[in-house]
């Protein structure tokens, strides 16, 4: 190092020496004696520089030295007397090379740790976050009750690179943890209660049973909010405002938020059950968490009631929602709606409608029923149509035989190149962006409508200037069928038109077995006084002999996987409807209470749910990034077999079971 030091510092003198030397034998030439005093004078002062280097050059190394030892020197004095605890191990094998006496004082040892594993003194320390050349430990560590944070690198040894010494160093944050732990328990959180079936229990009950009613189930929430040191307060008739610290949640989860049963003891003398929806907001001001609250509970409410829905910045969380939806929809609310959605599509030149990828007959029908009043109101509009058969393409293959549907059906592309500012676009049966058939158009329209039957997923089209969503209707084709009778005369609706709606409503019912209510019926004979022909509408059932054979072969597989759950599945690629329909035939099997089919198609594995009402399977798909609704719901897992789909399957079911069982 020395060497190369000097060569830095050194002037270059051999062309400086050079020249002179010429310029000295020239003037010999022509002044002999002259240049023979420039030789001479060149060579001393050659010399002299020579000898002067040499001296500087010896100094410089003692200099550099000196400077080496005394920064050895003060590097070993640094590790011994580190105010730090430190210790020097080998990360692969764990084994203690050597630590200084503050990292001692931390393990409580009394001697050195050489030739012991650093786990002896820390069990549950892992090196592998330095292994993948992080600098600082992912988790803090616990040594005789205070708490650390590890810094460390490693250091590649001469001639040993592959057997790299690993030095960490030990900071001690107990009370900053301890600080910081003490901020997020005692953040405060908002809560916003419902009685999210108030009319349902003050109907036709004297006023002193309204007050008692209320009083009872303020009993339950004061029970359940006791030791919280929180503040309740109702601000109005069915609703209530909780505060509280943080610390308290995660009893409230363990505990499943017991409220929700406990407030069931609570039944009007009409015999129904009181329950509740609970939106709750964190993570932020009063305010933003009031709003949060309030988002929260209109999710509750859109995904049926009778749970606790919480929102932070960036998500949703939920917990229960196990119970069997009831209905409680209004006509008043329908009324509402269809005239909202007639003054939208009267301010709106150009209409367009799109359904859920696959469009099943229940996505075809409420796409019909929305074009028929658009057609009605002197509107354009058209249907997004995939370019692929999928089980709904029966159903348009019927409407394109009538004259004005010949050019109703577009490409998502031919919609996108049309779309303006003032451009609505309804989308129907279902709630999720990533579902539409083509999510660059739903980005690129301003106006959009949604109207959907499916449980509301976290990640819906909030975006929406009008949602109709009725977690308690049978399927979208009812919803608009309710919209149609408050918007145009039965005689402005088509056969086919009626045969579409009509068939989306035999879709999700199995035939008016399953979500079924008098709303339902009430929307059938509508259709039926339309001209919908139910003959026609079991011809769009039928199948031809290969699909019911492949139905067949993967109903032979099916195995209990729990007690009342069936699980099939497909190695060979089978179409949707045919994974359906062998999910329903499973629920005709004694014992069967829910149903699901797994198989794999050129994009994804999928999972086809049912239910006969008693097990939710959309809570159980759910957690595997499904969706729909108590009776029926399916899931798409990409990137994954359909071996792999199974085993995550029946960890979700297990789970759904022994959380059951423990609530």
């Amino acid at each position: 190092m020395s060497e190369s030091l000097n060569k830095l510092f050194e002037p270059h003198l051999k062309v400086s020496f050079a020249l002179l030397y010429l310029f000295s034998l020239l003037t010999v030439w022509k002044a002999p004696f002259l240049g023979l005093a420039e030789l001479a004078a060149t060579t001393l002062l050659l010399i002299f520089i020579l000898v002067t280097r040499h001296r500087r050059k010896h100094r410089a190394d003692a200099v550099i030295a000196e400077a080496i030892q005394d920064l050895s020197r003060a590097g070993k004095n640094s590790l011994l007397d580190s105010p730090f605890p430190m210790v020097v191990f080998r990360p692969e094998s764990g084994e203690v090379i050597w630590s200084n006496d503050r990292f001692l004082e931390v393990t409580g040892r009394r001697e050195h740790l050489a030739d012991v594993r650093i786990t002896s003194a820390v069990p549950e320390f892992d090196a592998r976050w330095l292994l993948n050349g992080e600098t600082q430990s992912p988790v803090e560590y616990t040594v005789h009750g205070r708490r650390y944070l590890v810094f460390g690198s490693l250091t590649a040894r001469t001639g040993e690179e592959r057997n790299p010494l690993a030095t960490t160093y030990w900071i001690d944050i107990t009370d900053l943890a301890d600080i910081r732990e003490r901020f997020y328990a005692t953040r405060p959180l908002v809560f916003i209660i419902v009685i999210d079936n108030y009319e349902e229990l003050i109907r036709n009950i004297s006023d002193s049973d309204r007050s008692t009613i209320r009083a009872a189930v303020e009993r339950q929430l004061n029970l359940w909010t006791d030791g919280c040191n929180g503040f309740l307060c109702r601000y109005d008739r069915d609703r209530y405002l909780f505060l509280m610290e943080e610390q308290y949640l995660d009893g409230m989860k363990q505990n499943k938020f017991s409220v929700l049963d406990m407030v069931h003891n609570v039944v009007s003398p009409n015999g129904i059950s009181a329950s509740l929806s609970i939106g709750i907001g964190r993570d932020g001001s009063f305010d933003e968490m009031f709003r949060y609250a309030a988002l929260a509970m209109e999710m509750a409410l859109s995904r049926g009631g009778d749970q606790v829905v919480i929102k932070n910045r960036f998500d949703f969380e939920f917990h229960g929602g196990r119970s069997k939806e009831q209905e409680r929809r209004t006509k008043v609310k329908s009324r509402v709606m269809a005239n909202a959605l007639e003054e939208l599509i009267l301010s709106s030149p150009l209409i367009y409608v799109m359904g859920h990828r696959h469009a099943d007959l229940d996505a075809v029908g409420a796409a019909v029923g929305v074009a028929a009043i658009a057609r009605k109101k002197g509107v354009e509009v058209h249907i997004i149509q995939e370019d692929k058969v999928v089980p709904g393409t029966v159903m348009t293959k019927v409407l394109e035989k009538d004259k004005d549907y010949e050019t109703l059906f577009v490409s998502p592309e031919e919609a996108i190149s049309r779309v303006n500012e003032e451009t609505l676009l309804v989308v129907v049966d279902t709630n999720r962006p990533d579902q539409v058939i083509s999510q660059p158009l739903l980005n690129a329209c301003r106006k959009v409508a949604v109207i959907d039957h499916h449980r509301r997923a976290a990640d819906y089209i909030s975006n929406a200037v009008l949602n109709y969503h009725e977690p308690y209707a049978s399927s979208a084709s009812e919803l608009v069928t309710e919209l149609i009778q408050y918007s145009i005369d039965p005689s402005d609706l088509k056969r086919v038109e009626a045969e579409a709606l009509l068939a989306g409503i035999v879709l999700d019912t199995k035939n008016f077995t399953l979500r079924t209510g008098g709303r339902t019926f009430e929307a059938a004979a509508f259709l039926r006084r339309c001209g919908a022909d139910t003959t026609e509408v079991r011809k769009l059932f039928q199948n031809d002999l290969n699909r019911t054979i492949l139905r067949y072969e993967v109903l032979k597989d099916a195995t209990f996987v729990h007690e009342g759950v069936a699980v099939a599945s497909c190695l060979q690629s089978v179409d949707r409807i045919v994974a359906a329909q062998a999910a329903d035939e499973l629920l005709n099997v004694q014992g069967v209470e829910a149903s699901f089919v797994v198989f794999a198609d050129d994009e994804c594995v999928n999972i086809s749910g049912r239910s006969s009402g008693e097990i939710n399977v959309q809570v159980i798909l759910e957690t595997l990034g499904g969706g729909g609704n108590g009776n029926a719901a399916g899931a798409q897992l990409r990137d994954t077999s359909v071996k792999e789909t199974l085993r995550r399957l029946n960890a979700a079911i297990s789970a759904y079971f022994n959380e059951t069982e423990e609530g």
